[in-house]
């Protein structure tokens, strides 16, 4: 399976020098997110699920956009491989629906932890219709912003 090609993207409008690979394994209900990067230091990414299924999920926080705080669902298994391209400024989260999943994503800048943000995976404000519920957290993603707080630092 060829899994990247500079080229192909490229014909897709896909322009994002990629500089660092991520790698995660989550088991049955675990969600991750909905994660992303303070501005001026905002990431983006090309998705891929190596084992298992996903509901993935990412939602627009860049401000003056015609979709700012629209977000799109996507399923992805590793059978179909499948990629999923979340450009800078959207914040990006899954949630595991098979029994486990190894998730890998290139970014397009080095991993900042001070400049890492959550925002939280059931804000009302999205109303994202998360499948497995309640969902697994970690301690990390417990503690994430709301909505208005989230959104206030991108202004």
């Amino acid at each position: 399976m060829e899994s990247y090609r500079k080229s192909a993207l490229a014909a897709h409008g896909i322009t994002a020098v990629f500089v660092q690979d991520n790698c995660s394994y989550s088991k049955r209900g675990v969600l991750r997110g909905l994660h992303f990067h303070a501005p001026g230091r905002e990431q983006a990414k090309l998705v891929q699920v190596l084992s298992g299924r996903v509901f993935d999920v990412i939602v627009d926080l860049r401000p003056g956009s015609e979709t700012f705080g629209e977000w799109l669902s996507v399923e992805l298994e590793a059978e179909e491989a499948q990629l999923l391209f979340v450009p800078r400024g959207f914040a990006h989260g899954f949630q595991v629906l098979s029994e486990s999943a190894l998730v890998t994503y290139k970014v397009d800048s080095e991993y900042d932890a001070a400049a890492e943000r959550s925002l939280v995976w059931d804000a009302p404000e999205l109303a994202v219709p998360w499948p497995i519920k309640p969902p697994l957290l970690s301690e990390r993603d417990q503690g994430a912003a709301g909505w208005a707080e989230a959104v206030a630092e991108l202004r």
